[in-house]
């Protein structure tokens, strides 16, 4: 069997997909030939890639390749795939060369690229949330998937042109672009190059037919609405009219939270934070902030919910910080821990504990498992080459050596574990190692450990992975990660250290050293909750009827997806193991990273002074949650979207709705007579609802906060076409109009107070005081679209929810967070009598004020949108204003625009 290809042909790379699936099934000889030659002899016109079965006969077609492959490894067709197929080569391939096209061989960018494939792009993501399923055609991989993903990969590798908002679209892409036969297809197609590999190819193919005549819809909820059943009309509005007799009865609140034999029980965990650092915003949102969300979600559901997190305190980072401060390093865990909680608080974290790792029942529930551990054999001892820095007479610990990465030469890996590639290291691995603390080059030393046996309980994990993931919600990044280690092999991690701080080891012999902190850390969990209640084996040793949900960033994967998961397969004492396990990826600050030391970021205790409330910090965390790939931090970007999206869209339409109730209506809610359009919207907000819902059962936080935003928008439309403010001044029927748009309006605001909860619960509260509702209703998310404020119901007070931030207020804290605060050295001058730059750098200036320039006339001539422009005028304003710095000339205060 014979696959012809061409380089940079983009149908080779689902083929070379799909032929990694058949791999050993069939012996294959792939050629490569020009992009001109004719490899099928009956066809007029060169086509590639070409199969040449054993029998003689040609497949000339990607998809027809594909399954091919796919049938060899025994897949079975079935109707969605073929529709997705039909679908594919209909609808997506003309846009996709499209894009292509104008992208690696007319050079253009932006929307230009994005907009033939937008329709596309956005039918996927649709696809993908409304059946709640992984892939095109289920929930495992089939041939759709592969095309779909091969056609779309050379585009969407680049994250400009994979949209952010598209969030199932995101996590189907990312899920196969970590398996391993689409890694080799991308890396042998595309050759490092990105799309760029593919320019020699299509150079030589005609122009694809113009997609300027074909519409694309930036609006599909519109679409879904237009293409709603009467059924669905029907079901909707007769829930609207049960009102809150449908509700479930609220129950009461236990203390302490356990589970319910037959009920939904819920175990939520975030990572716990080192004591010694002051998390960033970074930190808040991987982990407390996450599983905050899910926390008060789970509440709004009525599951019996236990959120549980708290401080990790042992180990040498804690002994060094002591040495710095002059403290013990119980003191320091005591100063620590509180700065944390403080932080936490301010944030308005539902904790239902926030504990420590100091405490007894963590000294007695980490030694029991070792010591089931040990008894069932899965220990061992073994002499251990340690780095010893003379100088500070100690062992180091792995995070108090630094070096060059022996995998990726990344020059400041970390002594356990390198941030650049993610593989785990032994410190005396690293080249030029350095000893964190006086910076000297450290010596290597021997001493006995101790070893879990990670391969001899390799094959206890995998069999619980495969009965586990399928049917999770562990994040793709996360099932990646844990199959890189299966796949490279498990081996014997040493679990303790050459420590005073710490838990101790019970066994002869080893009563100098103490636990690794990434043995017990894990354990923290178990014995946080045992502090909590005497009764934490009902949570801990029940997997049969709790689930278990854990919070990180991705660095602490294997840790919770593998050591610990490993520790208590071992120690056979039927423990609750993690069902879902949600990473994030990294969130960086404007362009580069947090650091403390640098004065760089904004930290936990630093957000409070800056005059933004926490909510505001709460939502934009949320809205830029680094979910499918890393994100940044951007001052000038949450200034947009609490403008735009809390301001104008959000705030708006709540005010607006409970404004016109006291301003019209006396502040009583009208009575209602609903007409079709109105009985259309009812359905239209519920199925939305119905999607929040889904998203957040698959922890997919950051998508669901965009339809509480769609849910908005669609009231605000409402408002704006139906006019209440005229109608109330017309004739009888026009009164009876605007008084049925006006509670409608109102309820799709008490609707959101509760949508809202999870993700800015003070705002929540607000609204909820405002509108005076029922005590039931704030505290239970219905799965329809209730009129909870009926006719007649009496609202409060209504005031806005929401104040404007403004360009010098955020430039301002940009400035402050930037890293001169912690730089030594004199205050800067006054404007008027800054210093020049030299005339190199004020070139360099001029050319990026240019460039820029250039950036915002096409995007106005374009008619973008407006926050785009927005970005990036802001931009341009601020390379000016450099310029005018390195100029020496006077900054005028901005005084609006000027007439013309």
């Amino acid at each position: 069997m014979r696959l012809f290809v061409s380089e940079g042909a983009p149908g080779t790379l689902p083929v070379l997909a799909a032929a990694g699936r058949a791999q050993g099934r069939v012996e294959l000889l792939i050629s490569t030939v020009g992009p001109e030659e004719c490899v099928v002899p009956f066809l007029t016109r060169p086509k590639v890639p070409v199969l040449q079965l054993d029998s003689g006969n040609y497949l000339f077609s990607t998809s027809a390749i594909c399954r091919y492959f796919f049938l060899l490894s025994g897949w079975e067709q079935d109707d969605l795939t073929n529709q997705w197929l039909e679908w594919e080569a209909t609808e997506l391939q003309p846009a996709l060369s499209a894009a292509l096209y104008y992208l690696v061989v007319q050079g253009k960018k932006g929307e230009d690229v994005l907009g033939p494939v937008r329709r596309a792009l956005t039918h996927i993501d649709h696809s993908l949330s409304r059946r709640s399923c992984p892939f095109l055609a289920g929930e495992t991989e089939s041939l759709a998937d592969i095309v779909l993903w091969g056609a779309l990969y050379p585009l969407l590798q680049d994250p400009v042109y994979l949209p952010e908002e598209l969030g199932a679209l995101n996590s189907w892409f990312q899920t196969l672009s970590s398996q391993e036969p689409c890694q080799r297809a991308a890396e042998t197609v595309l050759k490092q190059q990105g799309v760029l590999a593919l320019r020699p190819y299509l150079q030589k193919q005609p122009q694809p037919s113009s997609f300027e005549g074909r519409a694309v819809s930036n609006e599909p909820e519109e679409e879904e609405l237009a293409a709603l059943s009467e059924e669905e009309i029907a079901l909707a509005v007769a829930a609207w009219e049960k009102g809150l007799g449908s509700l479930p009865p609220l129950q009461p609140q236990q203390s302490p939270v356990l589970p319910v034999a037959g009920e939904r029980n819920v175990l939520i965990t975030s990572a716990l934070p080192y004591v010694n650092n002051v998390p960033h915003l970074g930190n808040i949102i991987g982990c407390v902030l996450s599983a905050d969300v899910f926390a008060r979600y789970s509440r709004l559901r009525q599951w019996n919910t236990l959120y549980l997190c708290g401080t990790d305190e042992y180990g040498t980072a804690t002994e060094t910080k002591a040495m710095e401060e002059g403290l013990t390093p119980q003191e320091i865990c005591d100063k620590y821990h509180a700065i944390h909680a403080d932080i936490y608080r301010w944030f308005n974290i539902s904790f239902d504990i926030f504990g420590r790792t100091t405490t007894p029942q963590q000294t007695k529930i980490t030694q029991d498992i070792f010591q089931r551990l040990l008894a069932r054999g899965f220990v061992l001892q073994d002499t251990v080459e340690q780095l010893r820095c003379e100088r500070c007479a100690r062992f180091l610990a792995d995070r108090f050596v630094e070096g060059v990465c022996p995998f990726c030469g990344f020059e400041e890996a970390r002594g356990d574990q390198c941030d650049k590639c993610g593989k785990l290291i032994n410190a005396t691995e690293l080249k030029k190692p350095q000893c964190k603390i006086c910076r000297s080059c450290p010596v290597v030393k021997s001493s006995r450990h101790l070893f879990l046996d990670l391969p001899k309980l390799e094959k206890r994990l995998e069999e619980w992975l495969e009965k586990t993931l399928p049917g999770s919600d562990w994040t793709p990044n996360a099932r990646f990660i844990i199959r890189s280690w299966l796949r490279d092999g498990l081996k014997p991690r040493c679990i303790t250290r050459d420590l005073k701080w710490g838990t101790p080891v019970p066994l002869e012999g080893f009563e100098d050293k103490v636990f690794y902190v990434w043995f017990d850390a894990t354990i923290g969990y178990v014995s946080i909750t045992a502090n909590y209640t005497d009764q934490w084996e009902r949570w801990w040793k029940n997997p049969e009827q709790v689930d278990l949900y854990q919070f990180m960033a991705k660095d602490n994967v294997p840790f919770h997806g593998l050591v610990f998961p490993c520790s208590v397969l071992g120690a056979e004492d039927n423990y609750t193991l993690v069902k879902n396990l949600i990473a994030t990826e990294y969130l960086n600050y404007e362009d580069g990273k947090f650091s403390k030391s640098r004065g760089v970021g904004v930290f936990g205790d630093m957000a409070q002074d800056t005059g933004i409330p926490a909510d505001i910090w709460r939502f934009y965390l949320l809205y830029i949650r680094p979910e499918g790939q890393d994100s940044a931090f951007s001052w000038t970007d949450m200034l947009l979207k609490n403008n735009s999206e809390l301001l104008n869209n959000l705030g708006n339409f709540i005010n607006r709705a409970g404004m016109f109730v006291s301003k019209f209506f006396g502040g009583f809610v009208p009575e209602m007579v609903l007409t079709s359009d109105d009985r259309r919207l009812l359905a239209h907000i519920t199925l939305e609802l119905q999607h929040y819902h889904q998203l957040l059962e698959k922890v997919r936080i950051r998508d669901a906060l965009r339809s509480i935003l769609t849910i908005s928008r669609h009231g605000n439309q409402y408002i704006q076409v139906n006019e209440p403010w005229k109608r109330i001044k017309g004739s009888d029927a026009d009164r009876q109009r605007a008084g049925t748009v006006t509670g409608l309006a109102v309820n799709i605001a008490a609707l959101l107070s509760v949508m809202l909860q999870p993700y800015m619960p003070t705002v929540s509260t607000t609204i909820q005081a405002q509108l005076q509702l029922p005590p039931p209703t704030c505290s239970i998310l219905p799965t329809n679209f209730l009129c909870i404020l009926p006719a007649g119901h009496q609202i409060g007070t209504v005031s806005p929810l929401f104040q404007k931030l403004e360009n010098d207020q955020i430039e301002s804290l940009r400035q402050r967070f930037s890293g001169g605060q912690a730089k030594a050295g004199p205050k800067p001058a006054a404007a008027g009598t800054m210093t020049t730059a030299g005339p190199e750098q004020i070139q360099v200036l001029m050319d990026e004020v240019t460039k820029q320039g250039n950036i915002v006339r096409e995007l106005k001539a374009q008619k973008a949108d407006k926050n785009q422009v927005a970005a990036e005028v802001a931009k341009l304003l601020d390379l000016k204003k450099q310029l005018a710095l390195a100029e020496g000339k006077p900054l005028e205060t901005p005084k609006g625009k000027k007439k013309k």
